[in-house]
């Protein structure tokens, strides 16, 4: 911003401004599409894999489908989706991951509301604390928690794992809650007090519209965390609750060369992150943005 811009009354631009107004130049827009391209060369190369026979996976790499397609085909997935053990995998994972993604939502909007605009004693001790729960890896209460759950009786089930990840992921969910709610205009939530509105119907109908933003962006990371677990799954699930990312590693240890039903397998599991992702990118991109015009 110029001086001259200043004197005629222009407002200087934010840093979000400034940033795509950075990338909106030619030259930016084909070195991030190349970086693009270059990431996206695993992802290509496994799905290519998964639509080859085991005998030509062997003989060659993926990349030789450019120039024989006829290797292309769709038995890798009718067989795996045939599969009893990866088909119940596929539902536990479903069964796991969307009540923990909804409980985490749900109980982080709302905790993360009362922080920022409830007043009760121990407020902020009790925000603090939460901010030092995020600095406690899980690893720590495997072995507690694996003992409480076997004394419940909930050891190997869908239930344990689903209130591990809740439990975990709480401490994250109402950081950002509270953070994104606390830059909501205070004279919104005032104007419905005089209103008679009660602090729920604020939360519901005043607050809640405003972080949908917020409320995308932290199920998108619920989701992709839990998807994608293995290390919890593995510990706090059986044979019969096992989900997909389990079931893929039981998988690579039984048929360590089966490279045609473990690219198939690996896909799948990752391509409903995937489509998840870009669904909601748009709410992504406007809670990363949100408060650099304020």
């Amino acid at each position: 911003m110029t001086a001259a811009d200043l004197r005629a009354g222009q407002r200087p631009r934010t840093v979000a401004q400034k940033i795509v107004a950075f990338l909106g130049k030619a030259v930016v827009q084909v070195v991030l599409i190349v970086i693009a391209l270059f990431w996206l060369v695993p992802s290509i190369g496994l799905f290519l894999s998964s639509l080859r026979s085991a005998s030509d996976s062997g003989q060659s790499g993926w990349w030789t489908v450019f120039t024989a397609p006829a290797q292309l085909t769709l038995d890798n997935y009718a067989n795996l989706l045939t599969n009893p053990t990866i088909l119940g995998s596929i539902g536990n994972t479903i069964l796991i991951t969307v009540p923990t993604t909804l409980l985490v939502v749900m109980i982080g909007s709302l905790a993360g509301h009362a922080l920022a605009w409830v007043q009760f004693p121990g407020r902020d001790w009790l925000f603090i604390g939460i901010v030092v729960l995020l600095a406690v890896p899980l690893q720590v209460a495997l072995i507690p928690l694996a003992q409480l759950f076997g004394a419940l009786g909930i050891f190997g089930s869908v239930i344990g794992v689903i209130i591990y990840h809740t439990a975990f992921g709480l401490p994250f969910a109402i950081f950002l809650m509270r953070n994104f709610f606390s830059q909501v205009p205070v004279e919104l939530l005032e104007a419905a007090r005089l209103d008679g509105a009660s602090e729920f119907r604020i939360f519901r109908q005043v607050v809640l519209p405003l972080g949908l933003p917020a409320i995308a962006s932290l199920a998108i990371f619920q989701f992709l965390w839990t998807w994608n677990d293995l290390l919890i799954a593995l510990i706090f699930t059986n044979s019969r609750s096992q989900p997909l990312t389990v079931a893929i590693q039981s998988q690579l240890r039984q048929f360590g060369a089966n490279i045609d039903v473990l690219s198939a397998g690996a896909f799948l599991s990752m391509i409903v992150p995937l489509i998840v992702f870009f669904a909601f990118q748009r709410y992504f991109v406007q809670a990363l943005l949100a408060g650099s015009n304020r």
